[in-house]
């Protein structure tokens, strides 16, 4: 079938999941009409009009794929001729064992890649109702941050009240303005990651007076004000904003983001610090640093007094402070099949975090699985779901219907949404336990996961070439 006879693709929403979603579809040889209402229309958390913009340089979060969930999704998004991963490696900047970017760099690869693709036809403009019936195939991936008039759309469309939760923002600190006679380069156990030193941290150190002046000041500073339309609104747990965590017990953070562990100061290597704040590098110049899990609701005034009591900061400089925002998904394990198609109108499939899935990788994974599924619809095939046993095949059934709908969450990838597997045995035959049990799990699933998903790819290479 030729490229002419195929009719194209709407991709409302070029962040992530939008964008990997067009450049699966293009790749496959399918027309793109990417639709991207910035910046004619912009948003509470973008800045930008280029595609994919991330918040948060650490937003890959790991990058160990045989021990961690993420790292895996990571490897297959990789097989998978990614295009949000293709980017990533351009933009990459030490983060210990994490896949950190220059938000920039990384952004400017993806705008770059899909303005060139000639299959890619970009229009800047807000898609604000229903899509037209003669769009007969529509990818929603317009993110957490749908337009009023969109979600309201989608909501009397699907028949169901729209659920939401607050996403937090954490500060950027420009490197100059540290204090580094008390703070130090160093990853926690000195683990490199990719493209790192084991010294890819800046770490600030606290005894048991400053934290505990730290986690007053934390509890009674002034804080943002919720709309009385926002109140019942749910944080989601894996970005709580600071003072929440702090709410929930004195020690809580020291038991979180401000772990003392794996780390020695060498400025007194003798004494133990109760607290570390780590600030993680920011941009591929290294001169701006994120505060890791310093996600904030704090009022901007409130943010410089009570983050400067941190020691090494005293004299920070931002170059970003925190924010609140609301963020939107639909109850997808109600109305979405198993393709992520809308179970009221089969013409538009929704993609990303508007899913529920929690995190950019994982609403860019959504996105490769949504263009895949609708280049295999414009051939006139049937879509094939990924393997269940892999991170994408375990992701996308948690959504569509291995979560209960009821009770519908966002979910990062996580290594409970796979199906369980019996572990290897050790050499001399005996069953493993403790921390030697959960590794050889973990390494036994992502063993299985690369193994079926590259039968998936090749599958999907035999059909595409019929």
């Amino acid at each position: 079938m030729s490229n002419e006879s195929i009719k194209p693709v709407h991709v409302v929403g070029a962040g992530m999941a939008g964008s990997e979603a067009a450049w699966q579809l293009a790749n496959a040889g399918t027309p793109v009409i990417l639709h991207e209402m910035r910046p004619v229309r912009g948003t509470d958390a973008h800045q930008t009009d280029g595609f994919a913009e991330l918040v948060c340089s650490n937003s890959f979060r790991s990058d160990d794929w045989e021990n961690n969930a993420v790292g895996l999704l990571h490897e297959e998004m990789r097989r998978a001729g990614s295009i949000v991963m293709q980017a990533a490696e351009k933009a990459k900047v030490p983060a210990g064992g994490a896949l950190a970017v220059d938000r920039d760099i990384f952004s400017g690869a993806v705008t770059e890649a899909l303005e060139n693709h000639p299959l890619v036809t970009v229009e800047r403009g807000e898609v604000d109702r229903l899509p037209p019936e003669d769009w007969h195939s529509v990818i929603i991936a317009t993110g957490p941050l749908t337009s009023p008039a969109l979600s309201e759309a989608v909501k009397g469309l699907t028949g169901s009240d729209e659920l939401a939760f607050f996403d937090a923002i954490a500060p950027i600190i420009y490197k100059d303005s540290i204090d580094f006679d008390i703070c130090w380069y160093q990853s926690r156990y000195d683990k490199p990651g990719p493209g790192g030193t084991g010294k890819d941290y800046i770490n600030c150190p606290m005894n048991k007076e400053q934290y505990a002046a730290f986690i007053d000041a934390l509890l009674t500073g002034d804080k943002t004000e919720f709309k009385d339309w926002e109140k019942n609104t749910p944080y989601f747990e894996g970005c709580l904003p600071i003072e929440v965590m702090a709410e929930r017990g004195p020690e809580t953070l020291r038991h979180g983001p401000m772990k003392p562990v794996g780390l020695t100061n060498p400025h007194n290597p003798d004494v133990k610090p109760y607290a570390i704040v780590q600030l993680r590098q920011d941009n591929a110049l290294g001169t701006l640093y994120n505060m890791v899990g310093f996600q904030t609701k704090l009022r901007h005034g409130e943010q410089k007094r009570v983050f400067q009591m941190i020691p090494g900061l005293e004299k920070a400089e931002f170059a970003r402070l925190g924010g609140l925002h609301r963020n939107t998904f639909i109850n997808s394990p109600r109305v979405l099949d198993a393709s992520m198609r809308l179970k009221a109108d089969p013409r538009l499939r929704f993609a990303g975090q508007i899913t529920g899935v929690e995190g950019y990788v994982e609403s860019a994974a959504m996105g490769l699985l949504a263009g895949r599924f609708a280049a295999a619809e414009a051939r006139g095939a049937q879509p094939v779901l990924p393997p269940v046993t892999s991170a994408l095949g375990a992701l996308l059934g948690h959504i569509t219907g291995g979560a209960e709908a009821e009770t519908f969450q966002p979910m990062n990838v996580n290594f409970g949404l796979f199906p369980e597997i019996e572990p290897p045995k050790s050499p001399d035959g005996k069953r493993l336990r403790g921390k030697e049990k959960g590794r050889a799990r973990k390494q036994a699933l992502t063993a299985r996961a690369l193994r079926d998903i590259e039968t998936w790819l090749k599958g999907q290479e035999m059909a595409a070439a019929e």
